[in-house]
């Protein structure tokens, strides 16, 4: 648990960019992905939610290639209990509905969200 603000809490947000999506699009999603991650820290541990709050909510944007790649990451996430949110488009414009776009992970402790996440490239 963190105990204070000299840990780093962090939220990483993970794009799909095997998909074709606007600008717009993208920002929606990293948008929809951040704020569903958020609550469900909220959810699971408030008080490093709002130690981020306090902390300059850190985010960071990466990427992955395949759906694949997002759902293992997901399933890895859900198994450690650290709060994540995987979003799936309604596909009212550029997407088939379904389709599963970004991933928001945390706000979290940052040494436990990089174990995962080290090995991918900023988007």
């Amino acid at each position: 648990m963190a105990k204070s603000l000299d840990e780093e809490i962090k939220q990483v947000i993970i794009v799909r960019t095997d998909i074709e999506m606007g600008k717009g699009k993208l920002a929606a999603q990293v948008g929809h992905a951040a704020v569903s991650s958020y609550l469900e820290a909220l959810r699971i541990e408030s008080r490093i939610a709002e130690m981020w709050l306090a902390s300059g909510q850190k985010k960071i944007v990466l990427k992955v290639d395949s759906v694949e790649s997002m759902e293992r990451l997901y399933k890895a996430f859900e198994y450690k209990g650290i709060p994540c949110a995987l979003v799936s488009d309604a596909g009212l414009t550029q997407l088939p509905p379904g389709t599963k776009t970004a991933l928001g992970i945390g706000p979290w402790k940052g040494l436990e969200i990089d174990k995962l996440t080290a090995a991918l490239k900023l988007l």
